[in-house]
């Protein structure tokens, strides 16, 4: 399929075909988050609803050889979120079959 049918030319254009539908947006510091998108802007910074934040804990254990470390996964839910656009890495749009 030609990404001009889509009406898909640039980056912010997959990002304004998105909007009302589940995203997933990594962010600095092992967090993940997956929600409705309804705004964004061209510094990323996005309005999300529905979310559901996933957070990567690494712990390095005393008496344990380095490289060696435990990973814990803390969740939340939240109703609505802003999130600020220089934290994002990626943001993910819904498969589309």
């Amino acid at each position: 399929m030609d990404a001009a049918t889509n009406g898909i030319q640039e980056p912010f254009d997959l990002i304004r075909l998105s909007l009302s539908e589940r995203v997933f947006v990594k962010l600095r510091g092992d967090r993940e988050l997956t929600g409705v998108l309804h705004a964004y802007d061209g510094h990323m910074n996005l309005i999300l609803s529905d979310v559901e934040e996933t957070i990567m804990i690494v712990d390095q254990v005393e008496g344990v050889p380095e490289g060696h470390t435990t990973v814990n996964v803390a969740k939340r839910k939240m109703e609505m979120l802003f999130v600020r656009g220089d934290g994002v890495i990626l943001v993910s749009p819904p498969s589309r079959a």
